[in-house]
């Protein structure tokens, strides 16, 4: 009995072990993320273009486990605002009648706060195209950082787990894709975190929204009430009239 119990616990112990050499958190202090990936990942560069138009500078963190395939897109979100106001000057002349067709808001700047506060959404939009089913799409968070989750179901009957988020105003795509009878890629889509310049993980006391934190002057925690409101810009008189 007791060359059993050691014998199985061996056997435990060297099955963990396999499962620590085949999963490594991988940090990048540059992309401001920590994440566990089945082995370390390759980096690619790519360009993102965000719904108004931004060519934004994004890397592409690949890796693969059998017939697994596990990737996380940072976009770097962050110049968006010059680009989009730079864009805007360019297209369009001074009075245009009509701002919004060329990306002007009445304050005579581009597009870039709906184009940030929009970039979960646009990003998440862009899995809705894919030639796959639907099967779950939720709000959720990872390290207490808002975002979008997602499921698919493909033709060839694999599936696809992703999260989508933002933080500090930078666009992060986590995506699993795993074959038909495959467990889903649980250890890879909760093991995302967030850290900052140093490497040093970031934790928040309450869930924490990108827009809200990153730009309080956009979009100031606890906005004013200006009136009834009829829609469009300006609120309406209190009397209603």
């Amino acid at each position: 009995m007791r060359v059993t119990v050691l014998f199985l616990a061996s056997v435990l112990c060297i099955c963990g072990s396999a499962f620590a050499q085949d999963w490594d958190l991988y940090t990048s202090n540059e992309d401001g993320f920590k994440l566990d990936f089945p082995g370390a990942p390759k980096m690619t560069q790519t360009t993102f273009k965000s719904e108004y138009g931004a060519d934004l500078p994004a890397h592409v963190y690949t890796a693969t486990k059998g017939a697994e395939k596990y990737s996380l897109t940072v976009v770097d979100y962050r110049e968006a605002p010059r680009l989009l106001d730079e864009k805007a000057k360019l297209t369009c002349p001074k009075d245009y009648p009509d701002e919004r067709s060329c990306g002007l808001t009445n304050a005579g700047r581009g597009y870039w706060k709906e184009d940030m506060a929009g970039a979960v959404l646009w990003a998440t939009y862009g899995f809705l195209q894919r030639n796959a089913k639907l099967t779950h799409l939720a709000f959720a968070w990872q390290d207490l950082v808002a975002g979008h989750e997602l499921q698919l179901l493909n033709p060839d009957q694999s599936r696809t787990f992703a999260f989508i988020s933002m933080h500090t105003d930078r666009l992060y795509i986590l995506e699993g894709t795993v074959p038909r009878g495959f467990p889903p890629p649980v250890l890879f889509q909760q093991s995302m975190g967030y850290v900052d310049k140093n490497g040093n993980g970031m934790r928040y006391q309450s869930i924490y929204s990108d827009m809200y934190a990153e730009h309080p002057d956009v979009f100031p925690g606890q906005p004013k009430l200006t009136g009834q409101g009829r829609g469009g810009g300006a609120g309406a008189p209190a009397n209603g009239r």
